[in-house]
């Protein structure tokens, strides 16, 4: 899923950043520019900001208007057993110091998160119906495959950010999450296993008007519209050979997922003209349309060799020009550009003092 598990193998190789108190920082930057980016990244991010400051925090997705972040995070000290869905103003919250707004119930396991055009509400995946508790995480595997979850018990709600349920966009029996709104802020996007795969589909803001997107065997999923909410960008495990399916089909009927393979692809909004935009082998996922509709920037760790790092890559939709955007030694993933293309906040493992805490930071984007 959109959903970010993934982080918790990877943050055993976490590690904190360099810091030198003395660097010099260039006119028009901030401090911690010197301090949380590298060098080579200061030609994509300047005045980079650090928003949380412990746990796992995440997809985090912006406002219409650009003034809030809805992300889900497990941080302990918020009074959190697993992901819950939260709130800031990212431009005025000291989340070092105060707890965010908690939006979703506070009960079972949430994902996915995302705001409706209004500012006033958000829509998300969450387990509550099936239980109050936490879902469990699949145990470690006698064959060491890394896996995801996927919860049957997952559907999509809305919510007011007083955090009481407005609306149950989903009842089909099976995992229903990873929505996300077009920009256009007509139309939401999720994956479905309401067909016995997991599928894109589309409905309308309310849930009415579902349409299927994809139908092809393998996990479709973590999709975004492009700015004109013409064209959706996913990423997909997509299997081939007998022995790939026989697995594939296998998991999924243990309720399992293995992200370890997975490509980026790109379609109109009604699934039209599908096609494969990388083939760079390993993980490709968490895409997201650059401001322009003309690229994808997206998380990769197909040049790991140890199945880390992930870094930020961005391509050209027609799958030229593949550019490396940030180089840390673990991991930044689920990068979101504002609706006004001025900033972009990812998650990333730097500055976590060596834990395995995943934070959130927002940095102004340098167009070239």
């Amino acid at each position: 899923m959109r959903y970010f598990s993934v982080i918790l193998v990877l943050l055993v190789f976490g590690c904190g950043m360099q810091k030198n108190s003395e660097s010099v920082v260039s006119e028009g930057r901030s401090k911690l520019d010197s301090l949380l980016l590298h060098p080579e990244e200061m030609k994509y991010l300047k005045n980079i900001k650090q928003l949380t400051f412990g746990g796992n925090n995440a997809e985090a997705y912006w406002s219409f208007d650009d003034n809030h972040l809805v992300f889900q995070s497990d941080y302990k000290e918020w009074g959190v057993n697993c992901d819950q869905i939260f709130v800031t103003d990212w431009r005025n919250d000291d989340l070092k110091s105060n707890k965010p707004q908690m939006v979703s119930t506070g009960m079972g396991r949430t994902t996915c998160s995302y705001y409706l055009p209004d500012n006033k509400t958000i829509v998300y995946g969450s387990t509550h119906l099936g239980g109050k508790d936490c879902p469990p995480v699949p145990e470690r595997r006698a064959d060491g495959k890394y896996v995801w979850p996927i919860y049957p018990s997952f559907d999509i709600f809305t919510a007011d950010l007083d955090g009481n349920i407005i609306a149950q966009l989903t009842s089909e029996e099976g995992y229903d999450a990873e929505a996300t709104v077009s920009p256009k802020g007509d139309k939401i996007v999720f994956t479905s296993m309401r067909t016995g795969d997991l599928e894109l589909f589309t409905m309308n803001i309310d849930g009415t008007d579902v349409k299927q997107i994809t139908h092809e065997l393998g996990y479709d999923g973590g999709a975004f519209f492009s700015p004109d909410g013409t064209k959706l960008i996913f990423r997909s495990s997509r299997p081939k050979t007998q022995e790939e399916i026989d697995e594939y089909k296998g998991l999924l009927k243990d309720g399992l997922v293995a992200p370890t393979d997975m490509e980026l692809y790109i379609c109109n909004a009604d699934g039209t003209e599908l096609r494969k935009l990388t083939d760079l082998g390993q993980a490709n996922w968490a895409p997201f349309f650059h401001p322009s509709g003309k690229k994808i920037i997206f998380a990769s760790n197909h040049t790991a060799t140890r199945g880390f790092p992930f870094n930020l890559y961005m391509i050209n939709i027609d799958g030229t020009g593949l550019t490396r955007i940030t180089r840390d030694e673990t991991f930044d993933a689920f990068p979101v550009f504002s609706n006004d293309g001025k900033y972009l906040v990812f998650s990333s493992n730097r500055n976590n003092g060596g834990t395995r805490d995943t934070n959130l930071f927002v940095a102004e984007w340098i167009e070239e």
